[in-house]
C-alpha cells in the first residue's frame, strides 16, 4: 500500500487542459526518470515552431525539448550542448549545430526553433536573436505516434533517459505551432507581448503528465520589492 501511494504521489496527470499562465515546471535535481509528458492530438506536422523559456545553472549538456516517434528518437530535439558551446537542433535523427548563441546561467532565456519539411531549413532564436538558417532534413513530415517530453532526452520512444542529459532548473511558457512564425511573431513571444498561442501545444491550455520530482510553481520574476 505504501508503494502504491508513493507512485500516485510521484505521477500526476492533468485530466483536462490547464491554464499554466504565471506558472513554471521546476526540475530540482538530476535524475534519469523525472519528466513532464505533454499531450497533443496532432500526429502529423509539416512545419513547426517551438518556443519555451528556461532557467538553469547547468554547465553540462542537457535536453530542452524532446519529441520522439517509434521511427526516430530524435524526431525533434532541442539540445543545449554546453560543453561544446553550441545548440543542436535535431529533426528526424539528423541535426544542425548552432554556434555563438549567448547561453547564460541563472537567468530566464527565451528559445524558439523553426523548421519546415519542404526546404528542410531550421533556425534557432535565443532571446530575440536569430541564428543562421541551416539545412537539417527535408522531404518528410514529422509523423506520430508522437511523445513529447520536458526534462529528459528520449533515446527510445518515451524512455531511454540519461541522467547526464537531464534538465535541472525551471521551464515555462511552452508553445508549439504547426507552421513557422514570422520574425515579428517570435519577437512578440520573446518580449512577452501579445501573440497567438500554439495550436499544437498551448501553455494556457496544456494537457500534461508529470512523473517523479517535478513541481508546478508560481513563476519567479525578478521585480522591485519596495
Amino acid at each position: 500500500m505504501a508503494l502504491f501511494l508513493l507512485m500516485v504521489m510521484l505521477t500526476a496527470c492533468a485530466a483536462a487542459p490547464q491554464d499554466l499562465s504565471g506558472k513554471m515546471f521546476t526540475f530540482p535535481q538530476e535524475t534519469n526518470s523525472a519528466h513532464v509528458r505533454l499531450t497533443t492530438s496532432r500526429q502529423v506536422l509539416r512545419a513547426v515552431t517551438v518556443c519555451l523559456r528556461a532557467f538553469t545553472d547547468l554547465r553540462r549538456d542537457h535536453s530542452l525539448f524532446s519529441l520522439a516517434t517509434p521511427a526516430f528518437d530524435n524526431e525533434l530535439l532541442i539540445f543545449n550542448g554546453v560543453s561544446n558551446n553550441k545548440y543542436a537542433y535535431w529533426i528526424r535523427n539528423k541535426n544542425a549545430d548552432f554556434i555563438g548563441q549567448d547561453y547564460k546561467v541563472n537567468t530566464w532565456q527565451s528559445i524558439c526553433s523553426t523548421w519546415d519539411s519542404v526546404s528542410g531549413l531550421g533556425q534557432l532564436w535565443l532571446d530575440g536573436k536569430p541564428s543562421s538558417r541551416k539545412f537539417i532534413n527535408s522531404g518528410s513530415n514529422i509523423s506520430g505516434p508522437i511523445i513529447i517530453v520536458l526534462g529528459q532526452d528520449q533515446d527510445t520512444h518515451g524512455g531511454g533517459f540519461d541522467i547526464n542529459q537531464s534538465f535541472v532548473g525551471m521551464i515555462s511558457d511552452v508553445h508549439l505551432w504547426d507552421h513557422i512564425l514570422s520574425p515579428c511573431e517570435i519577437q512578440n513571444y520573446m518580449h512577452h507581448l501579445n501573440f497567438a498561442p500554439g495550436n499544437v501545444l498551448n501553455w494556457r491550455a496544456l494537457e500534461f503528465q508529470t512523473t517523479g520530482r517535478v513541481l508546478i510553481e508560481d513563476k519567479q520574476e525578478i521585480k522591485t520589492c519596495y
